[in-house]
C-alpha cells in the first residue's frame, strides 16, 4: 500500500494519492490533476475513486477534470449536494481499492458535509485518517460561514464540529496518522503546526480540541470569538466546486495570449481590467508598469490574489517572465481567477525598452528607518495579521491588514510619508502597490519588514505569544 501527501505550499494544501494492488485513490486533488494522473501511469494503476472531504471554499478541486480523464467515481460525505454526478456517501460506508479500504466518518462542523476518511492496509489494520478541514494539526477547522447555512448559525457549527473531533476522530487507535487538507498559513483555521501529518496520540496531547482542555462551551467561544468574515472569493470557490468549471487546459489555452508593449498598454487603459505584476517584490519596487498590483509568484500567490481582488471574474493582464505564463495561469486558476485576457510579451523588459512611462516604489533599510523614526511623528502603518500586530509591533504603528486594506484607503496620511511594512517584505509591497493605484504616492518600503525592524533598537511593545491571542 501506498500513500503520498502531494502539498502545496502556495495554498497549505495537502492532497493525497493512496495506492494498492493497481487500484488508486485520489483525496481533494487540486484542479491541476497531471501529477496524481502520472502517478498513476508510473504504478500502473488506475484511479478509482476521487473522495473530496468538503465542498473547498479556498481552492478549485480538481475531481471533475480527474473524473473525466480517469473514468474514476466521485464521492461525498453525508449532506453534499454537487450538481454533478457522484457518490454520496453513507455514514461508516466502505470503499475497497485493491487490498485496502476506506471507511467514511461523517465529521460535520467546519461544514455540514465534511467527511473524514479511515484507511485500513492490505492486513485491515487502521492506518491514518483524512482529515480534512475537520481537524487540523494543533488546531481545526473554523465554521465555514462562507457557505452560509440557513438556519444554521456559526456557533451552532462549532458546536457540533466539537461533537466530531472528540466522539469520532479522538476515540480510534492512537497509532494512526492524522493527514489533514490543510497547514500552517491556510485561511481555513487560526493557530495550524507547521508540520503536515502527526500521530493522533501526539494531537491527543497538545491539540486543545481533543485533549480535554476545553469544555464544549469553551471551545465554541473560542472558535467564533473574533472570528473574521471569510475572504470574499471563498463563496464563490464553494459554487464552482458543487456546480462545476472549465478544465484547466482550456483555462490556459484562453489565457495565454502574449500582446505587444501597445496591445497590452490600450488594454491596461480600459478601468475595467486590473495589471498584475508576479515578479519579485524587490524588482517591482525598482519599476513597473503604472497602476499595476504586484503579487508575486513567490509568496502566497493565489490566496493573496482572492484576498485583494475578491472578484473571481476580474479581467487581468500579467506582467510575468515568459518562463513562467503557464505557472502564473494555473494557479490563478487553482482559486477561481480565470479571466486572464493577456500578457506583456517580452515581459517588463520590453516595456523599458519601448520608453514607457515607469512606476516604482521607494525603500528603506530598517537601519534607515531606525533614524527616521527617532525624529518622531512619523506615519508608521503594519499590514500584517492583527495577531502578528497583537503579538509585537512598533509603537505608534496603525495595523491596517493586508487582506483589508481596501477598508483603509482613506486612513493614509496624504501630507506625510508613509512608511509600510509586513513581516519580511512580500505583503507590504502588495499594499504599496494597492495605495499606489489609488493615488497614494507618498509611500516607502521598509526592507525586511519587521523581521528587520525587530535587530533594530526601535521602540517596540512587549512580546506575546501568538497562540494565547
Amino acid at each position: 500500500m501506498k500513500v503520498e501527501q502531494i502539498y502545496t505550499k502556495c495554498l497549505a494544501q495537502g492532497s493525497y494519492y493512496l495506492e494498492s494492488k493497481g487500484e488508486a485513490v485520489v483525496i481533494d486533488p487540486l484542479r491541476d490533476v497531471d501529477e496524481y494522473i502520472k502517478m498513476a501511469n508510473e504504478n500502473n494503476s488506475k484511479i478509482k475513486y476521487i473522495l473530496e472531504t468538503h465542498f473547498h471554499a479556498d481552492f478549485i478541486s480538481g475531481h471533475l477534470t480527474l473524473a473525466n480523464l480517469t473514468g474514476a467515481e466521485i464521492i461525498y460525505g453525508p449532506n453534499a449536494d454537487p450538481e454533478f454526478n457522484a457518490i454520496i456517501a453513507k455514514d461508516n460506508q466502505v470503499f475497497n481499492f485493491g487490498n485496502a479500504s476506506l471507511t467514511t466518518i461523517h465529521t460535520p462542523g467546519h461544514t455540514l458535509e465534511s467527511t473524514s476518511f479511515l484507511l485500513k492496509d492490505e492486513d485491515g489494520k487502521e492506518h491514518s485518517v483524512f482529515t480534512g478541514d475537520t481537524l487540523f494539526l494543533g488546531d481545526v477547522g473554523i465554521p465555514d460561514v462562507a457557505q452560509r447555512y440557513k438556519g444554521v448559525s456559526k456557533e451552532e457549527l462549532a458546536a457540533t464540529l466539537y461533537d466530531s473531533v472528540n466522539n469520532r476522530i479522538k476515540p480510534l487507535p492512537e497509532d494512526i496518522l492524522v493527514y489533514p487538507a490543510h497547514g500552517a498559513g491556510s485561511a481555513c483555521g487560526k493557530n495550524m503546526m507547521k508540520e503536515t501529518v502527526d500521530t493522533l496520540k501526539n494531537q491527543k496531547e497538545i491539540n486543545y480540541a481533543i485533549n480535554g482542555s476545553y469544555s464544549k462551551e469553551d471551545f465554541v467561544k473560542k472558535l467564533t470569538d473574533n472570528l473574521p468574515d471569510p475572504p470574499s472569493y471563498f463563496p464563490h470557490n464553494v459554487k464552482l466546486n458543487q456546480q462545476g468549471y472549465n478544465d484547466l487546459s482550456d483555462v490556459i489555452k484562453k489565457s495565454k495570449i502574449p500582446l505587444s508593449v501597445s496591445d497590452f498598454e490600450s488594454m491596461s487603459n480600459n478601468g475595467e481590467i486590473k495589471v498584475i505584476d508576479v515578479r519579485h517584490q524587490d524588482d517591482f519596487a525598482k519599476g513597473h508598469v503604472p497602476n499595476s498590483i504586484f503579487i508575486g509568484l513567490d509568496g502566497g500567490f493565489a490566496p493573496w490574489v482572492g484576498a485583494v481582488l475578491s472578484n473571481i471574474d476580474q479581467p487581468l493582464l500579467l506582467v510575468v517572465d515568459e518562463s513562467r505564463i503557464d505557472e502564473a495561469i494555473t494557479r490563478l486558476s487553482r482559486v477561481g481567477f480565470d479571466n486572464v485576457k493577456g500578457y506583456l510579451k517580452g515581459g517588463f523588459s520590453a516595456w523599458k525598452d519601448a520608453n514607457k512611462e515607469i512606476a516604482t516604489i521607494g525603500t528603506i533599510s530598517a537601519e534607515d528607518f531606525n533614524n527616521k523614526y527617532s525624529e518622531k511623528n512619523i506615519n508608521v502603518f503594519d499590514v500584517r495579521k492583527l495577531t502578528e500586530y497583537q503579538s509585537e509591533h512598533v509603537e505608534g504603528a496603525k495595523n491596517f491588514p493586508l487582506n483589508n486594506i481596501n477598508d483603509f484607503i482613506s486612513d493614509f496620511n496624504i501630507d506625510g510619508t508613509n512608511y509600510i511594512h509586513c513581516a519580511g517584505g512580500y505583503r507590504s509591497m502588495i499594499a504599496n502597490s494597492i495605495l499606489k493605484s489609488h493615488g497614494i504616492h507618498n509611500l516607502v518600503d521598509v526592507l525586511g519588514g519587521f523581521s528587520s525592524i525587530k535587530k533594530t533598537d526601535i521602540a517596540k511593545t512587549e512580546y506575546v505569544c501568538p497562540s494565547t491571542l
